[in-house]
């Protein structure tokens, strides 16, 4: 296919489409996720449903799998069709090569007879992993030529590799494609196989790879193996890490775009890389805002490829890093938004991989609740709302089912509140990225209020406050952009981006932005319970910023630590003000970062609130990365109440900020960490995105 026809057959204006992780966590990246609906038949190895789809379920995706183009518009799997849930091969294998659209959820290990066997998908198929659970072991998938529409995600497939490095015998696969198109890899871990993880072969195109773990394997990713230049696809937050080879290899790809990926390779282990991005043939790649970490020949080409390099960065790498000639503008086919290149470790760290909340499985009794009420709201006036406030005034009080409040891209300056008496709401960013859709206002405790009733104090500059339980959020920032050089004079800098006081909260790839005390995680009442889940997100700031009493877990998320107005690093992370026998903060699996002066910022301190002395302020983190921003003495004093009376805690922490344990840096034994585990600070609630 010549240059102009490979444009020309996808040139038409860029549209925001509803995806997968920014965020992240990703997203990410973030992703849209719901409900699986089970047969109660104890007995049946599979169910189905006719109810409304889940949120997971039609979810579509970014990138050039997104590009309507050959018939198909745009790539949303089997979103027209039944939901089923299979936990055998033969059901899987009956579903998956159906005719047919299904919506596809492997709920646990399915081990594939005979090793090697790679399940023949057709078109029009989503096949997605329950939470964490679904795994394909010593087999995979295979889409053959025509077939078409097709979404993997959220699944481990691993584990068909029969002993020989470089297998020249056993074509064993995690996912092949040899002649399809539309298709959508997403939140997958892919590993140990006998030959690829992903092969996209004989002109394969019009294919997105987004936010999956691909390692331990010799051959990663192969695109290409034909004369003609025909494949599009794009490959963006991919934690590439212990490969080899084809990291990936890209073979006479008309465009390739590839961005925020990270390759990994760590020094004294038993796999070492040969090479990471290689442009072969007449390739024209697009590499953005990528990481590179220990990896020989990091990018090459051929004499005849052309690769534009653009925002990467490079750490302990050698041999080849090639770049020439000129490429293309990947935004004349869709949007996207870059995440920047020295996050991208610690984010894919934290976002790739299997989702606990996609796929997950509800019980019986949820076949019966009332499908999602959607809310749209656009500024431009193309929704039924233009502020999200005005959406959530038209839901009615004491709501009994979900309603989504579906925001389209754009800057919403306003204040919103989510009363007691609307449960069951979720805000869901509809753009290609959390960044798309923000919701920010820059209110103080200081600041007047318009009616000169006095000033808003600390939980009142909320940018937006959650009174009700059940509440989720995903795809989206919220931000409080309070200037605190320009009002010096204002007493009461506190300003505060998202406060909730309710149980129940999931917050699911978001960004929360702010200087000082940017999340308020509180309870309706001091005897109440509020429990709080924020995962797969950001969160910024300088000054406790995040403080409260509710009992919150921050997992697989990027803690971002930020100057003072006044350009000095000094600061605490968390503050919390937990209730005598109440769990407290719980930061796990997360990275704590940020451009800030070494040493320079506490990890938290006791917030009495009040004076209030019966209170036993909490935080532990745990299996954490600590940027050397963090203090050799991580816990400190506040308004005279010791830190050293309450409950501060480290557990097999990483990175430069972490350290040995001590008197003044105590650290949980193994058995102690054994009772500060997620699901004990849940106490019951399985959080599962709707």
């Amino acid at each position: 296919m010549s240059e102009h026809r490979s444009r020309a057959r996808h040139r038409r204006p860029a549209k925001l489409l509803a995806v997968g992780l920014p965020l992240a966590l990703a997203g990410a990246g973030v992703t849209m996720y719901g409900t699986d609906f089970v047969s109660p038949r104890a007995t049946a190895a599979t169910a189905a449903t006719a109810a409304a789809a889940p949120a997971w379920a039609t979810a579509t995706a970014d990138g050039f799998a997104s590009v309507d183009a050959l018939g198909q518009n745009g790539t949303y799997g089997g979103r027209d069709g039944r939901t089923v849930t299979v936990r055998t091969q033969a059901d899987l294998e009956r579903y998956a090569t159906a005719a047919e659209p299904y919506v596809i959820v492997v709920a646990g290990t399915i081990t594939m007879n005979p090793v090697g066997k790679e399940i023949k998908v057709a078109s029009d198929k989503t096949i997605v992993g329950s939470g964490t659970s679904g795994h394909i072991v010593g087999g995979g998938f295979f889409l053959g030529p025509g077939v078409h529409n097709v979404i993997i995600r959220n699944l481990t497939i691993r584990d068909a590799y029969q002993g020989i490095w470089n297998d020249k015998e056993h074509d064993f696969d995690a996912i092949q494609m040899d002649g399809a198109h539309h298709v959508w890899i997403d939140h997958n871990d892919l590993r140990n196989m006998a030959d690829g993880l992903i092969d996209v072969r004989k002109d394969s195109t019009y294919v997105t790879v987004s936010w999956n773990k691909l390692s331990q394997n010799n051959k990663t990713f192969g695109i290409g193996w034909t004369e003609n230049v025909t494949t599009d696809i794009t490959i963006h937050h991919n934690w590439i890490r212990e490969t080899e080879q084809r990291n990936p290899s890209t073979d006479n790809a008309a465009h390739a775009h590839l961005y925020n990926n990270f390759l990994e390779d760590v020094a004294n282990t038993g796999i070492t890389s040969s090479y990471g991005n290689y442009a072969r043939g007449a390739t024209r790649m697009v590499l953005e805002n990528s990481s590179f970490q220990g990896i020989r020949n990091p990018v090459i080409k051929d004499a005849t490829a052309t690769i534009v390099q653009r925002g990467n960065v490079f750490s302990g790498t050698s041999g080849r890093n090639e770049s020439g000639g000129t490429a293309f503008d990947p935004k004349a086919y869709y949007p996207y938004t870059l995440d920047k290149a020295a996050d991208v470790p610690s984010l894919l760290k934290s976002g790739t991989g299997p989702r606990a909340t996609i796929g997950t499985t509800a019980t019986a009794a949820s076949t019966k609740a009332a499908a999602a009420t959607t809310l749209t709201v656009a500024k431009d006036g193309t929704g039924q709302y233009r502020t999200v406030q005005a959406a959530v005034n038209a839901i009615p009080a004491n709501n009994p089912s979900r309603v989504v409040v579906s925001i389209k891209p754009g800057t919403y300056r306003e204040t919103v509140k989510v009363p007691s008496d609307k449960p069951h709401v979720t805000f869901q960013g509809t753009g290609g990225s959390r960044k798309d859709t923000v919701i920010v206002y820059d209110n103080a405790a200081g600041t007047r209020k318009p009616d000169g009733s006095g000033t808003y104090g600390t939980s009142g500059s909320a940018t937006v406050a959650v009174e009700a339980d059940d509440f989720q959020a995903r795809n989206l920032t919220i931000s409080n952009d309070f200037d605190e050089r320009a009002n010096q004079s204002l007493s009461g800098h506190q300003a505060v981006a998202l406060r909730t006081a309710a149980d129940r909260i999931l917050l699911d790839g978001v960004i929360v932005e702010g200087d000082q005390d940017t999340l308020l995680l509180d309870t309706a009442a001091k005897d109440k319970l509020g429990r709080v889940r924020v995962t797969g997100s950001y969160i910024v700031g300088n000054v406790d910023f995040v403080f409260g009493r509710a009992t919150a877990v921050i997992d697989r998320s990027v803690i971002t630590l930020k100057k003072r107005w006044d350009g000095t690093s000094a600061g605490y992370v968390t503050a919390p003000s937990t209730a005598a026998n109440r769990k407290g903060f719980l930061i796990a699996d997360s990275t704590v970062n940020g451009a800030v002066s070494d040493r320079s910022f506490s990890l938290g301190r006791p917030w009495h609130a009040g004076g209030d002395a019966s209170l036993d302020p909490q935080t532990t983190v745990r299996n954490t990365t600590l940027s050397a921003a963090i203090r050799t003495t991580p816990w400190t004093d506040m308004s005279g109440f010791s830190w050293k009376d309450d409950r501060f805690a480290e557990y097999r922490n990483t990175g430069p900020g972490s350290g040995p344990a001590s008197s003044n840096r105590p650290h949980l034994t193994d058995t102690q960490a054994a009772d500060q585990e997620i699901t004990d600070w849940l106490s019951g609630w399985t959080p599962t995105a709707s």
